[in-house]
């Protein structure tokens, strides 16, 4: 079982190219909904060290973080498909 993790925010387009890669793939991922507030986007500061969506955790591949949706794409491509 994958151990995928995925913060996004519903209507969020970047997040939306993310999720379309993760179903075309076929994997399974936990969905963390971040707030729509940057200033309360503690736990995905935490992770990234910044508060933009989406940011992908992949602990099999030492993903601890990744943003930006090209990069996650281009990875999900790389690694899963």
């Amino acid at each position: 079982m994958s151990e995928l993790i995925l913060y996004e925010l519903p209507g969020c387009p970047y997040c939306a190219k993310v999720i379309s890669k993760l179903d075309e793939l076929g994997l399974e991922y936990e969905s963390r909904e971040v707030p729509r507030s940057h200033s309360e986007r503690t736990e995905v500061k935490e992770v990234s060290g910044q508060t933009g969506v989406p940011v992908l955790i992949d602990p099999e591949h030492d993903i601890d973080g990744m943003p930006e949706s090209d990069d996650i794409v281009a990875h999900l491509e790389t690694h899963y498909a």
